[in-house]
């Protein structure tokens, strides 16, 4: 047997005991790589979650605080009402006092002169309670007739006035700033042998009977 033979059947000594990485350095390489990518993506996974937990955290805060400050809010309109309440009827005690006088004097046999006085004074402390508040009377008799802040609720011949013009109250209208807090209930004037119009101030239309205050 040659040299040659007996070689290539011994096979490859030098191969003996080396690992197949050792063998195949690019394949070690590459599940390294594959190692090290999962690892980022493990860490950028919990990197997102914290900031979720952090954007949560800072959600569930800011809802908190927003309901404290409605809950604020309506504490504050409630108090600021009660105060604004607790004035408006402080105000009215003393018309109060005055009506109380009246009626004692009424009740001691007093004149009426004394009686008219104390009923005065009543009618002036509200007068002057109201026009405080904002409120003051509408002038109607003499003005013409306006549905938006008149009511009329009779017609009556008239050769001194102009038709449709107020003639007369029945009860005074009042307004509050520019907004009408109640209208006039009046009478309006029309010409001899003239049919009335029909109104619809103070959402009556017509003439309906008369009730006098």
């Amino acid at each position: 047997m040659s040299k040659h033979h007996k070689d290539s059947g011994a096979g490859h000594p030098a191969d003996a005991g080396v690992h197949p990485q050792e063998k195949h350095p690019e394949a070690g390489a590459e599940s390294g790589d594959g190692a090290n990518h999962v690892a980022q993506l493990e860490a950028q996974l919990a990197e997102r979650e914290k900031e979720i937990a952090e954007l949560k955290d800072k959600y569930l805060r800011a809802l908190a605080d927003a309901e404290n400050a409605r809950k604020r809010i309506r504490q504050q309109s409630e108090e600021t009402i009660r105060l604004q309440r607790e004035s408006l009827l402080y105000e009215l005690l003393p018309i109060v006092d005055n009506l109380e006088r009246a009626v004692s004097a009424a009740q001691g046999g007093s004149d009426g002169g004394a009686i008219l006085q104390g009923v005065g004074m009543v009618l002036r402390s509200l007068l002057d309670f109201l026009r405080a508040n904002g409120v003051t009377p509408i002038v109607s008799v003499g003005q013409m007739f306006d549905p938006t802040r008149h009511e009329a609720v009779d017609h009556v011949e008239s050769d001194s006035q102009p038709p449709n013009t107020v003639v007369h109250e029945f009860h005074r209208g009042y307004q509050i700033g520019e907004r009408i807090l109640r209208p006039a209930r009046v009478s309006v004037a029309k010409g001899r042998d003239e049919e009335p119009e029909e109104y619809e101030g103070g959402g009556n239309g017509g003439a309906p009977d008369i009730e006098t205050e």
